[in-house]
């Protein structure tokens, strides 16, 4: 049994496998999913899980260099983008609309589909080196 970490086998899973550049998405509950993108659903009920804690958890184990965010999370949400830029720290924020936010989901390793039902809770996370 995994003693530290992201115990959820797939996220570990995918994370292990990712390389410079890759991305994955985590996502409101209502963010349309790519059918042919690998889907990591752990909602259960309304914010549950949260969106910030499913990137908190992610964070500890993934290097990430560039952070994607679409306009509409900073205008309508923007407590979210606020929490999002204190988790990432120094890494670079890029932001786009919300479509081209969908669209990119298509080159997601996967997304990983939270409880969070705040508006354009959504983040694509792409994967740093750690040397």
């Amino acid at each position: 049994m995994k003693k530290i970490g992201i115990l959820n086998h797939e996220i570990s899973e995918v994370i292990a496998k990712m390389g410079h550049t890759d991305s994955i998405a985590i996502g409101d509950c209502g963010l349309p999913i790519p059918d042919n993108v690998r889907r990591i659903d752990l909602a259960l009920v309304k914010n549950i899980p949260s969106f910030i804690d499913t990137l908190k958890a992610v964070l500890i184990e993934l290097k990430v260099e560039e952070v994607v965010i679409a306009e509409e999370t900073i205008k309508v949400s923007n407590f979210v983008y606020e929490q999002i830029e204190k988790e990432v720290g120094d890494v670079k924020i890029t932001i786009v609309s919300h479509e081209e936010l969908k669209e990119k989901l298509k080159d997601c390793k996967a997304v990983i589909r939270t409880g969070e039902q705040t508006p354009y809770a959504n983040v694509i996370l792409k994967s740093g080196v750690v040397f």
